[in-house]
């Protein structure tokens, strides 16, 4: 069965381009211009997933009411954020609100697409018995590959699909550098190193909002990161 697709977009070039290269894709995508009659049709049926623009119309913060509104419908429906807007707090805003993910306009389709069939493989995988081969344990780390879920010191962390990639670079080989080059390839993530810093600084914050005293991240300037070790001996 195909799956179902929401963009709410008011400008109806940009819906109608993404529509068409999603349909493409083998997708069902219906566009909408604004919250209220996206909202009006979500209520009787939701989506599979949501693309949603930040400004729609009138409501230059529209889509983080829309966002909103939307978790209360439903605390498991994909939401990704589309925006041309790029600034730290617009980001860490619509990832606060409950968006899964949060790309800008200039993304590719071939990007789009991907973290597109990647939040659909974490719904599909929350259905699936886990496998032992799947799960990676590094001392108080607990990463889910097929489910796409973190636990620290056995509480979830709550990542975006590019920010789970990006920890899954760092805990496959504890203490090697991964410089941005090699963080970006991992997480399918075409940005400068200023987004780079950008998404490890929301990693922290949200590894930091269960366990104050993390610091198993490590800078390593002029190199990149690496996880290390916060027990002795552990691998």
């Amino acid at each position: 069965m195909q799956k179902r697709i929401a963009i709410v977009e008011d400008d109806s070039t940009i819906r109608a381009n993404y529509s068409d290269a999603l349909k493409r894709h083998g997708y069902d995508v219906t566009g909408y211009t604004d919250r209220v009659s996206a909202m009006t049709t979500f209520r009787l049926a939701l989506p599979d997933l949501a693309i949603i623009d930040i400004g729609l119309g009138d409501e230059i913060d529209g889509g983080f009411t829309l966002c909103s509104d939307l978790r209360v419908l439903s605390a498991g429906l994909p939401i990704i954020f589309l925006s041309a807007r790029d600034s730290d707090f617009d980001v860490v805003s619509g990832l606060r609100l409950g968006a899964d993910d949060y790309v800008t306009k200039d993304v590719s389709i071939p990007h789009l697409t991907a973290r597109i069939a990647a939040l659909f493989r974490r719904l599909d995988a929350q259905r699936t018995p886990t496998r032992a081969e799947d799960v990676l344990h590094r001392d108080q780390l607990v990463l889910d590959i097929n489910r796409l879920s973190v636990t620290w010191k056995q509480k979830d962390v709550v990542l975006t699909v590019t920010e789970f990639w990006m920890v899954h670079a760092l805990v496959k080989f504890i203490g090697h550098v991964k410089n941005r080059d090699q963080l970006m390839r991992e997480a399918e993530l075409t940005v400068d190193d200023n987004t780079i810093t950008s998404h490890m600084k929301r990693i922290r914050k949200k590894f930091e909002l269960v366990d104050a005293s993390f610091d198993a991240i490590e800078t390593v300037y002029g190199m990149g990161y690496r996880w290390r070790s916060t027990q002795n001996g552990s691998t």
